[in-house]
């Protein structure tokens, strides 16, 4: 279990010398936490930023080490400990995550209608994006133009309109970390579900191991593991 959060790890982050974050790995290479502490039954790992001192980055693998396993709904025992060392004298922005297993070729009965990256429908309605833009209820949630769509993806449609996109927001060689965006009209009516099952049918992802991790409190998007029947594996940290 420990080699599954660690695979999570480096699929998540751009790593330096010693396995510390460099950033994101993301497209963007977007800033990474200062710390992230992942848990489950068994125990925890832990990464700190390349640019956090090493005297502080000793304090962290020193209160780690006496950290019980971190597993949801609980609250890591040394959070007070590590806020103030990653914050200095002012506050730190810090969020909990949920961390699911996400099989691959998962089964989801639902109706809607599945364009994938790579496929001729897939390019027309790239091309598509390119010349007229992105539609307005996913330029609202933050695809800006079609630089935003990150294969491999698979889109679920409703009629004429694209309801959801599955993508892949983080991508290693080892692992792969689902990304959903779902327009707000179309919410509640399983599409978002349905994008996620054909995401993990892809032929990129099969040697992949697949993550669906959120925000504790997006209770949208837990709804959407439920749905699919999704196992809650770990919780995670993020610091700063």
């Amino acid at each position: 279990m420990l080699h599954w959060l660690d695979i999570d790890y480096r699929t998540l982050f751009r790593l330096g010398d010693g396995g510390r974050i460099e950033r994101e790995n993301d497209p963007e290479g977007s800033p990474g936490p200062g710390f992230w502490l992942a848990g489950c039954a068994e125990g925890n790992i832990f990464g700190v930023r390349t640019d956090v001192p090493e005297d502080i980055a000793e304090e962290l693998e020193r209160l780690v080490a006496d950290e019980p396993p971190f597993t949801h709904p609980g609250i890591p025992k040394h959070l007070g400990r590590y806020l103030p060392l990653l914050g200095g004298s002012g506050p730190v922005k810090y969020n909990f995550g949920l961390i699911y297993e996400l099989p691959h070729a998962l089964a989801y009965e639902g109706r809607a209608r599945l364009i994938e990256s790579g496929t001729g429908e897939g390019r027309e309605l790239t091309r598509t994006w390119a010349a007229n833009g992105v539609p307005q209820g996913l330029f609202d949630l933050g695809f800006h133009d079609v630089t935003d769509l990150w294969e491999p993806w698979c889109a679920a449609a409703a009629g004429d309109e694209i309801a959801s996109i599955a993508f892949a927001a983080r991508l290693s060689d080892a692992g792969a970390e689902l990304g959903l965006v779902t327009a707000k009209a179309f919410r509640g009516q399983g599409l978002g579900a349905a994008a996620t099952a054909g995401w993990s049918r892809l032929p990129e992802l099969r040697s992949r191991t697949l993550f669906y991790s959120t925000d504790r409190e997006n209770h949208a998007s837990q709804r959407v593991a439920t749905r699919l029947g999704l196992r809650l594996r770990g919780a995670s940290l993020r610091v700063g």
